[in-house]
């Protein structure tokens, strides 16, 4: 097999040829890791010629369309590369472009009059490469270009312009520096929930911090993930990153089951009663009973919700209460068509997977279906919605539920006056086997996973069971999935995180089957894909920060900042020769923790309890490596309490490294981070609490409860301690002051 056409269809197929790794060497990447990866896009590397005609392809592609499929750009002017024929060369290129409004413009200029860029030979025809830079302005928006030379077919580009920056709300334009508290909804304990934090622990916790100054409410991923299977609980492995995670709808705060007397009388039961009071009493979410109690009982007021639309439809009811449930059914029906076929789509697994689950006791997600199912556009999927139209109603009512609800927070957040309000988690990627690849089949490439190559915690590479986008599927779909993924995430939030926000320029595939170390870096249309997200960060309005931890190539670096894409610093790793980065040397354009979700908690940093739990786990290759980690977390308990001492904040307890953890010292490290210079601050509502154990324990799956361990107090115990509200109001008047 030729070396050479793997490596040419490499290029062409956006892989990279090497890396520095976290030493700083360089590694170049096999032909076998090539092959691989190629395989896993779907081509046939076995066959030299398809080899041969797939290449012959992309070059053509490439070297002799006259547009490409995207172009982007910053501002009101736009160029981009034209290939013109020998044949072609001197004739005008007439264009026209058709504005997001409907306006049109047109013109004409010479090819020869553009500048050329390159010249050569492609399959057996002279080309030369010439910049066109369009001569009108344009607004920002999603625009198409319609262009032929001479005598050619017309063709399209999809032409995107953005602002010059992501949307940064007026007050931190006009220099203010917000604070907030990070919340991994679920693990909010309330007399009032179901077992599990909802959308109205979400107001209540809104209607505690505003008035206390806070400037946002930071949140976990809200992606839709299994009802099927709600075990499946964790965050960052969605089912789909369209829609919502429906365990948070709060159903005592649904409005049809306020109205519903036999839906309280159900949940009026002793029976119901002990199994709600069980799951509220554990101590780790339990999914199961949690989803178990909620969906009865929506389930019950669906068929309520369904019978009085049939009876309005026919004028059966009249008075206030027909108006209020019209105008119930309205909205709900405006949703659904507003949601589209994604959204239908949505339902309609959810439905399958249900059904699946229940009657063939299989695996919740699509790869467990049989065979007629697998296809959304097919008749197996068609069928089954037109038998079950109700179940696939079901599940889009609950979809319109959890989006009614959130929209409702962050609308009480932006009345309360919160200048971001909610600060949302958009997760790199979804599940193979659910609703977004499933739907979005021709997007993703299920024979790889996203994955990240050997770094010191992770000696052997990491491997995250999630499926990655091609980008040449993007590319032939004008970015539209993208687009949408975008808005359907900023359209509940005033700051949206994006993790590992690389992803934009490159991701580290590997291919089913194979070690994270036989991966490779696979590369994306990084400036088309940050410029998509300034428009659409623009018109929600609607700040972005960038997870960009451990290793974050130059171009994101160089990227960020020339797109206004906020920068994600924690504290505990913004070092530099032993010493914690001092409050006033963080980047202005950043969101400032001190740890996060994927972190152990203060306390557990402190007194060492993660490193305990990780030697219980077996996560350490070595005796000696556990020593050395508890000698380096020595000096690091030093070189905090040196850096408090510089900013004069060393806490009255501990003054030693030695010393126990208390409550002052985690008030000393709010208050170091409140001063720093970043925009943002995030304060973790677990270190506001004392906690222990973290929430998460990279690495495991079933060795730990991840995603499971709730709150050590209830959030209407929080709301009324004094104590916290001090420590919040301190840290509000060390942002107002800024770094000394």
């Amino acid at each position: 097999m030729s070396t050479g056409l793997i490596e040419r269809l490499a290029s062409l197929r956006g892989l990279g040829t090497a890396y520095h790794d976290y030493r700083g060497e360089l590694r170049q990447f096999s032909s076998e890791t090539q092959r691989g990866i190629l395989a896993a896009m779907g081509v046939n590397v076995d066959d030299e010629a398809a080899l041969a005609a797939e290449v012959r392809r992309l070059e053509i592609t490439k070297w002799r369309s006259l547009l490409p499929p995207v172009a982007a750009a910053r501002g009101a002017r736009i160029g981009f590369d034209c290939n013109i024929t020998g044949a072609e060369f001197g004739s005008a290129l007439v264009w026209t472009v058709r504005l997001e409004n409907g306006d049109t413009q047109s013109g004409s200029v010479s090819t020869a009059d553009c500048p050329e860029l390159w010249r050569g030979e492609v399959a057996g025809g002279w080309i030369t490469r010439r910049r066109f830079e369009l001569p009108i302005d344009l607004p920002p928006g999603y625009h198409e270009l319609e262009a032929r030379v001479g005598a050619s077919p017309v063709q399209r580009t999809l032409l995107v312009m953005s602002p010059p920056l992501c949307y940064e709300p007026p007050a931190i334009q006009g220099g203010a520096r917000l604070w907030g508290v990070a919340v991994q909804l679920y693990t909010v304990r309330s007399k009032e929930n179901w077992g599990i934090g909802d959308f109205h622990d979400l107001e209540r916790l809104v209607r505690w911090l505003a008035p206390a100054g806070a400037g946002f409410i930071g949140l976990n991923p809200l992606h839709a993930l299994s009802p099927a299977e709600p075990e499946r609980a964790s965050p960052y492995s969605a089912s789909n990153r369209h829609f919502l995670n429906v365990l948070y709808i709060a159903v005592p705060a649904v409005q049809e089951f306020i109205d519903s007397a036999a839906a309280r009388s159900h949940c009026a039961q002793p029976g119901f009663l002990e199994r709600l009071a069980a799951v509220r009493a554990a101590p780790l979410v339990d999914y199961a009973g949690v989803a178990a109690l909620k969906f009865e009982v929506l389930q019950l007021v669906f068929r309520e919700f369904r019978h009085a639309g049939a009876a309005a439809a026919l004028g059966s009811d009249a008075g206030a209460a027909a108006a209020a449930t019209n105008a119930r059914h309205a909205a709900f029906a405006a949703f659904v068509a507003a949601g589209g076929e994604s959204l239908r789509r949505q339902a309609l697994f959810d439905a399958i997977d249900r059904h699946c689950r229940s009657t063939f006791e299989t695996p919740a997600g699509w790869m467990s279906w049989p065979e007629d199912l697998r296809d959304p556009a097919g008749d197996g999927a068609h069928g089954f919605a037109a038998e079950h139209p109700e179940d696939v109603e079901f599940f889009l009512y609950l979809q319109w539920l959890a989006h009614e609800q959130l929209s409702r927070a962050q609308g009480l957040a932006t009345t309360l006056g919160m200048p971001v309000g909610l600060y949302g988690d958009y997760a790199v990627g979804a599940s193979a086997s659910g609703a977004e690849s499933w739907s979005d089949r021709g997007i993703y490439r299920l024979q790889a996973e996203i994955g990240a190559p050997p770094d010191p915690l992770a000696l052997k590479g990491q491997g995250w069971g999630i499926p990655p986008p091609d980008p040449l599927a993007l590319e032939q779909d004008k970015l539209q999935g993208f687009v949408r993924l975008v808005r359907d995430n900023m359209r509940y939030y005033g700051a949206l995180r994006l993790d590992h926000v690389m992803s934009l320029f490159r991701l580290w595939w590997v291919p089913a089957h194979r070690s994270p170390l036989d991966g490779a870096y696979v590369h994306y249309p990084v400036h088309q894909l940050l410029t998509v997200l300034a428009l659409e960060s623009a018109r929600a309005r609607c700040l972005v920060v960038g997870e960009d931890l451990g290793v974050v190539p130059d171009e994101m670096r160089e990227a960020m900042p020339q797109y206004g894409v906020y920068h994600y610093k924690v504290m505990l790793f913004e070092r530099s020769a032993g010493k914690f980065r001092a409050p006033g040397e963080y980047l202005r354009r950043a969101l400032a923790t001190v740890t996060t979700h994927d972190m152990p908690t203060l306390r557990g940093y402190w007194e060492g309890d993660d490193i305990d739990l990780r030697v219980r786990l077996n996560l350490y290759p070595s005796a000696e490596s556990v020593v050395q980690v508890r000698e380096e977390r020595d000096a690091d308990r030093r070189a905090l309490l040196e850096a408090l001492r510089s900013e004069g904040l060393t806490p009255t307890s501990p003054s030693e490294p030695s010393g126990p953890f208390t409550p002052a010292l985690a008030q000393a490290l709010h208050l170091y981070l409140a001063r720093s210079s970043a925009a943002l601050g995030a304060v973790q509502i677990e270190d506001l609490l004392g906690m222990t154990e973290p929430v998460n324990v990279p690495g495991t799956s079933h060795e730990y409860p991840n995603w499971q361990r709730k709150l050590n107090a209830d959030l209407d115990d929080i709301v009324g301690r004094a104590d916290l509200l001090a420590e919040l109001a301190e840290i509000g008047r060390a942002r107002a002051v800024g770094p000394r």
